[in-house]
């Protein structure tokens, strides 16, 4: 069934994300016949896309295509024909968040297209991961797009500022926000990302709260919200469908199902740069494939022995990067 919020009469194009990098790749071929429109959520074998005043449910499929373009994804503008509805091809992307797909480390998933920042969502309980934040941060940067991480029920913690502070060692300069999603007046502080034709994707595991933040956001509790386990503060998924909301402050919010375990495709650059203290301090290493292990010069491990270096972020580097390693093994199916 089609979101009855989105059944529009007047969307712009330009209201939807549109912008000169999609705008520039249209030629007189495409024109008068192809209309562009934006995926603005994925059912099971439909997708829903809107242009200017219009909003259909069309067929995914894309014959022909490149293999990460015959499927489009959320957040995607393509190509249909005006008569008959039929996708033609996707317009490149400005970006394209994906991950190895669960119990498949040869495949990628693609999660969504076109964002313009990110909000990396985690909660103040026992759910917090510093391992986990860490690895959205790293995939938000491999792909080029503005990271917050927000943190919420600050209500449910006497400390926020130390969940605060774990985070903001992730990375100098990482952008924190820790807010009680039920409080409007908490939540406005994230307003300035969500402006007009802006696109906010929300990354999180299930059960942080990221439908009551999509919820305040939009001044509608009409996106389900589930309570979370008392023993370990995990939750449940309860968002099945990937859809693009409208936010009041006129951008689009995509709400992403709750990704517990993130395994990365390749992410060397994303890597490099949340761990550039370890980067950097490889650089002196005696040998130039030093494992940092027990080889003489190693300057990581000299780091590490003067305090200069943690250990728990060198392990979790050193898990980051062996995933990256077998992300780009020979064989891998990669997209584009």
């Amino acid at each position: 069934m089609l979101n009855p919020l989105m059944t529009v009469t007047e969307t712009t194009l330009i209201e939807l994300g549109w912008r000169a990098h999609f705008s520039d790749q249209l030629g007189p071929a495409d024109m008068p016949g192809a209309e562009p429109v934006r995926v603005m959520a994925v059912h099971r074998g439909k997708i829903e896309v809107s242009g200017a005043g219009a909003h259909h449910l069309i067929e995914p499929y894309i014959p022909g295509a490149e293999p990460t373009d015959a499927h489009p994804t959320i957040g995607d503008w393509l190509l249909i024909d005006r008569e008959t509805l039929q996708p033609i091809r996707v317009l490149d992307r400005m970006n394209l968040f994906k991950r190895r797909a669960p119990g498949d480390p040869h495949k990628e998933q693609m999660i969504a297209a076109n964002v313009d920042s990110v909000f990396i969502v985690a909660s103040c309980n026992q759910d917090f991961n510093v391992a986990r934040l860490e690895r959205y941060v790293v995939l938000a940067r491999e792909v080029g797009v503005h990271a917050v991480v927000v943190l919420t029920k600050t209500d449910l913690t006497d400390t926020p500022e130390a969940f605060v502070a774990a985070t903001r060692a992730i990375e100098p300069g990482l952008h924190v926000e820790a807010v009680d999603g039920r409080d409007p007046a908490q939540v406005a502080r994230l307003a300035a990302w969500c402006g007009p034709g802006r696109t906010v994707a929300f990354l999180g595991s299930s059960g942080v709260g990221k439908s009551t933040l999509v919820n305040t956001l939009r001044a509608s509790d009409s996106i389900a919200t589930q309570a979370v386990r008392a023993k370990d503060d995990t939750g449940r998924h309860t968002t099945t469908v990937r859809r693009m909301h409208r936010l009041e402050q006129r951008g689009w919010l995509l709400d992403l199902p709750g990704m517990r375990e993130l395994q990365l495709p390749d992410a060397a650059s994303g890597i490099a740069e949340i761990f550039d203290d370890f980067t950097l301090a490889a650089e002196d290493c005696r040998f130039s494939d030093c494992s940092h292990g027990v080889e003489p010069g190693c300057a990581v491990q000299a780091g590490l022995a003067t305090g200069a270096l943690t250990p728990e972020r060198f392990d979790r580097w050193r898990k980051l990067a062996a995933e990256d390693s077998v992300a780009r093994l020979p064989g891998r199916r990669r997209s584009r």
